[in-house]
């Protein structure tokens, strides 16, 4: 089986706030890298590394907005984070639970520091992915899935485990449940541990170092760094240097069209101007700012 190698190691860009809540380094897409499709099916990565918030009495975060094509997977670290959607689903996600939200075909969305972590203050660190939805699902119907630190399959390894949220690690599946293949991966390793891993060569795969210091095929990388992997293979493994928790993603490619405006993404611009005039008209349903 050949060996998948690492293509580039990336520091994290500089953080940059979304809303007055989320003080994020953005990977992809135009960050780190600039080609849409390079880790399709993942669209966007951003990163909020641990930061402190002070106390406040009015939660930050982000307020109404809409989305359409697309699912967000919000995975939670530290902190805790409320979230509502006009389609009625709301929910706190704390650390080690992961909100996962098919927007489909068109959602009105906020998501705030849940009122008590707001008004205590801590340590905040969380990812925010966009995963893409292949054409027949544009506009499937939006949902929402609940994924607890609890529900999480887990596979120990020596030293560690494998905490899968999506997909399969050697027969253990995930929650989650996908239109498309994909693997989300939590790894979680003590000093010196190793975890051996096997995507299909064209799936486009990347780790982010959420906490300590690895050795990925023996490169080594650190904490808030991403560690973009080639199409050149199928297995690698990550070595602890410490005790460590790593992001992993792997998926499918989709193959097709990207058209991105903003909240919305879909396969041509057509799609585009006809989920702005959706929106306008007031199809996405209705939400409250606060």
């Amino acid at each position: 089986m050949a060996i998948r190698s690492v293509e580039v190691i990336f520091a994290p860009p500089a953080p940059h706030m979304v809303g007055d809540g989320f003080r994020v380094h953005h990977f992809f897409p135009d960050g780190v890298i600039h080609d849409k499709q390079r880790m399709s099916p993942f669209f966007m990565l951003d990163y909020a590394s641990p930061f402190t918030f002070t106390p406040t009495d009015t939660p930050r975060g982000v307020g109404v907005h809409p989305h359409r094509g697309f699912e967000t997977v919000t995975i939670a670290y530290q902190g805790k984070i409320a979230h509502h959607d006009s389609a009625g689903n709301q929910g706190v996600i704390a650390a080690g639970d992961v909100q996962w939200m098919t927007a489909g075909s068109g959602v009105l969305h906020k998501e705030y520091h849940e009122k008590e972590f707001a008004e205590q203050g801590g340590l905040f660190q969380m990812v925010q992915l966009w995963v893409n939805l292949p054409k027949a699902y544009k506009m499937t119907a939006p949902r929402y899935q609940e994924l607890t630190k609890a529900a999480m399959a887990r596979y120990p390894i020596e030293g560690g485990e494998v905490e899968i949220i999506a997909g399969d690690y050697k027969g253990k599946k995930g929650p989650a449940s996908t239109f498309s293949p994909v693997n989300l991966f939590n790894l979680h390793l003590q000093p010196g541990a190793t975890c051996e891993l096997d995507f299909p060569a064209h799936y486009n795969t990347s780790l982010l170092v959420i906490k300590g210091s690895v050795l990925i095929n023996d490169q080594a990388a650190s904490a808030d760094q991403w560690v973009l992997m080639k199409n050149d293979g199928e297995s690698f493994h990550v070595k602890a240097s410490e005790e460590s928790i790593v992001l992993v993603l792997s998926g499918e490619p989709l193959g097709e069209p990207i058209a991105a405006y903003g909240p919305f993404l879909m396969n041509s611009w057509s799609e585009i101007e006809q989920a702005v005039v959706d929106f306008n008209q007031g199809k996405f349903g209705v939400l409250a700012d606060h």
